[in-house]
């Protein structure tokens, strides 16, 4: 009974502590970010954190892979007080509402163009490495079989 309920909820606890890990990873951003590198969003210096323990192999992947999937799921969710935050001002959509849609469209395809070229990078430098691995395999699989 017991642990038939510990398997139940362990997935939602291993969601729940790896979205505080995430959260506390964006405090830890936001209060370097304040104080030494004013000019660096806390977003993007928590991202570039989390990065560079990724690839350096000091963060596994694991310890993040269903909070941040649950989190990219449930991304529509935050958009909500900025919609509810727009609506209050009716004076300013009416008065720059073209404006502000040129500015919202145009970041937004900027902001997808630019995610796409990152991530197709991404993808080719990860190819890169697993075929320059596997590589580095064959050679030494032929070198210890060879001699």
């Amino acid at each position: 009974m017991a642990s038939r309920m510990f398997s139940r909820l362990s997935p939602l606890l291993t969601t729940f502590f790896q979205v505080l890990l995430l959260s506390l990873v964006w405090l830890a951003a936001s209060e370097l970010s304040r104080r030494f590198l004013p000019a660096l969003p806390a977003g993007v210096l928590g991202m570039l954190m989390v990065l560079a323990g990724l690839w350096s192999g000091l963060l596994p992947v694991n310890w993040f892979r269903h909070g941040a999937r649950w989190l990219l799921a449930e991304m529509l969710l935050f958009f909500i007080p900025a919609v509810v935050a727009v609506v209050q001002y009716p004076d300013v959509i009416l008065s720059a509402g073209v404006k502000l849609l040129a500015v919202i469209v145009a970041s937004t395809a900027l902001v997808m163009a630019v995610t796409a070229l990152v991530v197709e990078r991404c993808y080719r430098l990860e190819i890169w490495l697993r075929r320059r691995a596997s590589n580095r395999k064959a050679q030494l699989g032929v070198e210890v079989h060879g001699t």
